[in-house]
C-alpha cells in the first residue's frame, strides 16, 4: 500500500471524524426530513450533533435506526401525529439557548429563570413534544425514542433524555384504566380472562401481566431475590378484546391459577403504550430520563422500558431531580415502567407531583421511590407496583440506611398522599416508611412548610397528608413496614408526631403475604386493617400511642399479634389518648388546562389532597366540582373573561384551613 494512499485514508477518516463533531443547526422551522430545514441543506444522519435553534419548530417525521449522537433542543422538537416515528439518539436534551455541550445528567444552564411558569401553555419555552396533553399521539400511530449507547460517551450518564429548564411532554393514546382487578378466577391452562370492569384503549398485540395470587416463599430462613422461576406473575400478549371491554384472549395458556375471591383478587395490567422511551440495546447500555428544576411538562400513557442504570445513583427510568416547587402542575398519569435496572419512578427533592394510574413491573431496587426525605405534598394514587427486586445500595446514596432491598413504595417523609395503590410480589416490602437516625446522620432536615417557607424539622414527626385504601398481596416478607428496621428497634427509634397530629392509616388490606403489618412509629391511628391468609398479622408492633378499629385478622396461620411491645388500645376506647387535630391546609395542583367545547372558555382540572374533609376548591374564585372522592379530582369551566391571564387555584377544608400557597398558573399570551 503506498504512503500516499495511507495518508489520504487517514485524511478522510479525520475529515469524517471532524464532520461527526460538527453541529448541524436548524435553519428554519420545518420537517426533520426536509433538507431546507437545516443549515447547509443536509438532513442529520448517523453520528450527527444537532441543534434546534430558539424560535424554530422542527417536526420529527421519520422512522430511523441511525444513531444520532445528540439533539439539543433550544426551540421545539415535535413528533409528527399523522405517522409512526422513531428517533434513535444518545442524548436528547431540551434547555433554553444554543448550548450543545454533551451532559447526560447535570444541566449546563446555570441561574436560569424559566420564561413561562409551570402549568402555563409555555409556548415561549423550548420543548420536546411527543404529543401534548390536549393532542396526544393518536392510537393508530406510534412514537418511539430509542436511547442508544455510543463508544466514547460516559456510560454512567449516557444515553439519556434530559429536560433542563425546558418543557418535556410525552403523551400517548388515553386508556380508561391501565390496570384492573380480575373479574373472575382463572385456572392454569386458561386463555380467557374476565376483568372486573370494562376497559377502553386496550388492543390486540398489547403486552399484559396477571399478578401472582400465591406467594412463593413461606417462612424461609434465607430470603433471596426473586427469580423468574420463583414467581407466579405471568406475562402474555392480548390476541383479542371483547367488544364490551370486559374479556381478554391471551396468546398462550396461563401456567398458574389466579384468584378472584370477594375483595381478594389478582390484577391485570397493560404494559403497552403507543409512546415509548426505551433503551435501544439494553445489553450494551441502558438509558435514563429526567426532569430538572424550572422545567415543565407532563407524562400520560407513555411506556418506559429497559431503562435504568444498575448501581448508578440518579440514573433511573424516570427521575424528577431536585425540582422543589418549580414543577407544581406536573403529573405522570397512566404510564408503564417495566424491566428497569434502577427503580421505576424517583421523586427527589420535588413537591406537588401527581402520579396516578401507573404500572411498575420488574425493578432492581425500590420501585416508586421518594429519595431523600424532603419530598412533600406529592400524590401517588392508584398505582400498581409488581416485583420490585432486591438490589445493592447505591454509591453515595443520600440516605445511608436504605438497603434498596425491594419495596414497591418507599419513603422517608410521610407528608404525602398515598391512596388506592396496590403492591404485589415485591421482594421485601409492599410499602416501607423508613427513617433511621444515627450519630453520623441526622433526620432534622430543612423542608418545605405549608406556608411555603422552609424550616428544620425531624422528618419522623411529619404525619401523612393521607394514607388510605392501599393494598398489598403476595409479599414474601412485609405487606407494610411502618417505621421498623433490622436489627429490630433501630427504626424510627420511638420518634413520631405528637398525639394531636398522629399518623392515620385508613382501610389497609394485605392478603396472601408473610408479615402483614409491622407498625413501629408512635402516634398511630389505624382505621381499618384487613389481613387475610397470612402467616403473621400484626408483627412486632411497638404500641406507643396507637389506636386501632375495624381490625380483621383472618386465616392467620402463625400469630395474629407477634411479640408486641406495649399493649394495643381496645377498639372500644378508640382513639384512646390520640386526639387528631386538623390544622394542615389542603394542597392543590392544577394538572390540566384545556379549551372548552363550544363557545370558548377553558376547562381546568386538578387534584387536591388533605388530611380531612375538603370544603371547597376554587379557581379565580369560581367553585370547582368534585369528580372523584373528596376533591381528589375536580374540574370547572371558566369563560375567557373569568380566566384572565392567570389562574389561582386554592382549597379550604372543613376545619377552616385555607391553602396558604395557592397554585398560580400563567396562561399563554
Amino acid at each position: 500500500m503506498s504512503r500516499l494512499f495511507v495518508t489520504s485514508a487517514v485524511a478522510i477518516l479525520l475529515t469524517l471524524s471532524t464532520r461527526a463533531q460538527e453541529v448541524i443547526r436548524s435553519a428554519k422551522s420545518g420537517p426533520w426530513s426536509t433538507s431546507a430545514t437545516w443549515e447547509g441543506g443536509a438532513v442529520p444522519a448517523a453520528g450527527a450533533r444537532v441543534l434546534i435553534r430558539p424560535g424554530h419548530r422542527v417536526t420529527y417525521d421519520v422512522v430511523s435506526d441511525d444513531v444520532i449522537r445528540s439533539v439539543s433542543v433550544g426551540g421545539v422538537l415535535a413528533f409528527a401525529r399523522d405517522r409512526d416515528t422513531s428517533l434513535t439518539v444518545a442524548l436528547l436534551r431540551v434547555q433554553p439557548g444554543e448550548d450543545t455541550t454533551e451532559s447526560g445528567f447535570d444541566c449546563t444552564l446555570r441561574g436560569h429563570v424559566p420564561t413561562a411558569p409551570q402549568g402555563a401553555a409555555t409556548s415561549e419555552m423550548p420543548a420536546i413534544e411527543v404529543g401534548t396533553p390536549n393532542d396526544p399521539i393518536p392510537a393508530n400511530h406510534n412514537a418511539t425514542i430509542r436511547l442508544a449507547a455510543l463508544p466514547g460517551m460516559d456510560p454512567q450518564s449516557f444515553p439519556a433524555l434530559v429536560c433542563c429548564g425546558g418543557r418535556l411532554d410525552l403523551h400517548g393514546a388515553p386508556m380508561s384504566r391501565t390496570w384492573v382487578k380480575l373479574g373472575a378466577a382463572v385456572a392454569a391452562g386458561d386463555r380467557e380472562v374476565t376483568l372486573r370492569e370494562p376497559v377502553t384503549g386496550w388492543r390486540a398485540g398489547d403486552r399484559v401481566i396477571l399478578t401472582a395470587t400465591t406467594r412463593q416463599m413461606k417462612r424461609a430462613k434465607t430470603f433471596r431475590p426473586s427469580t423468574a422461576d420463583s414467581t407466579q406473575t405471568e406475562e402474555r400478549v392480548v390476541t383479542a378484546v371483547s367488544p364490551d371491554g370486559t374479556r381478554l384472549t391471551l396468546d398462550k395458556p396461563l401456567a398458574f391459577a389466579h384468584v378472584a375471591d370477594g375483595e381478594y383478587r389478582g390484577d391485570v395490567a397493560n404494559l403497552s403504550r403507543n409512546v415509548v422511551v426505551e433503551s435501544a440495546d439494553p445489553d450494551k447500555g441502558r438509558g435514563h430520563a429526567m426532569y430538572h428544576r424550572d422545567s415543565a411538562g407532563a407524562v400520560s400513557y407513555a411506556e418506559f422500558r429497559h431503562l435504568g442504570k444498575e448501581g448508578v445513583l440518579g440514573r433511573y427510568a424516570l427521575h424528577f431531580h431536585l425540582c422543589g416547587d418549580t414543577m407544581r402542575g406536573a403529573s405522570v398519569v397512566g404510564a408503564s415502567f417495566w424491566d428497569s435496572h434502577n427503580r421505576w419512578l424517583t421523586i427527589h427533592g420535588t413537591n406537588y407531583l401527581v402520579v396516578r394510574d401507573c404500572v411498575g413491573y420488574k425493578s432492581k431496587g425500590h420501585g416508586f421511590f421518594m429519595e431523600d426525605g424532603t419530598e412533600q405534598f406529592n400524590v401517588l394514587d392508584r398505582n400498581l407496583a409488581v416485583q420490585a427486586y432486591m438490589a445493592k445500595k447505591l454509591p453515595e446514596q443520600l440516605l445511608p440506611y436504605d438497603e434498596n432491598d425491594g419495596a414497591g413504595f418507599w419513603w422517608a417523609n410521610s407528608r404525602n398522599a398515598l391512596t388506592r395503590n396496590v403492591a404485589a410480589e415485591c421482594d421485601e416490602y409492599g410499602y416501607f416508611f423508613q427513617a433511621i437516625e444515627s450519630p453520623a446522620f441526622k433526620l432534622a432536615m430543612n423542608v418545605r412548610q405549608p406556608d411555603g417557607t422552609k424550616g428544620v424539622v425531624d422528618i419522623r414527626t411529619l404525619p401523612f397528608v393521607r394514607f388510605a385504601d392501599n393494598e398489598a398481596h403476595c409479599q414474601r416478607r412485609h405487606g407494610f413496614n411502618f417505621g421498623g428496621s433490622v436489627p429490630f428497634g433501630t427504626g424510627v427509634n420511638g420518634v413520631g408526631p405528637d398525639a394531636a397530629h398522629p399518623f392515620v392509616i385508613s382501610n389497609f388490606r394485605v392478603w396472601n403475604s408473610h408479615w402483614s403489618f409491622h407498625p413501629v412509629a408512635p402516634s398511630l391511628l389505624v382505621d381499618g386493617l384487613d389481613a387475610h391468609d397470612c402467616e403473621y398479622g400484626v408483627w412486632r408492633p411497638a404500641y406507643k400511642d396507637h389506636a386501632y378499629r375495624g381490625v380483621r385478622l383472618d386465616k392467620i396461620s402463625v400469630s395474629t399479634e407477634f411479640t408486641p411491645t406495649g399493649r394495643r388500645t381496645p377498639e372500644a376506647q378508640y382513639p384512646g389518648a390520640l386526639r387528631a387535630t386538623d390544622d394542615l391546609p389542603p394542597a392543590t395542583v392544577v394538572t390540566r388546562v384545556a379549551p372548552a367545547d363550544g363557545a370558548g372558555g377553558i376547562v381546568v382540572r386538578g387534584t387536591t389532597s388533605d388530611n380531612g374533609e375538603v370544603r371547597r376548591v376554587t379557581v379565580n374564585g369560581v367553585p370547582a366540582r368534585s369528580t372523584r372522592g373528596n376533591f381528589d379530582e375536580w374540574e370547572l369551566t371558566l369563560s375567557d373573561a373569568a380566566a384572565g391571564p392567570r389562574l389561582t387555584a386554592l382549597a379550604e377544608d372543613a376545619a377552616g384551613n385555607v391553602e396558604k400557597t395557592p397554585h398560580v398558573v400563567t396562561r399563554a399570551r
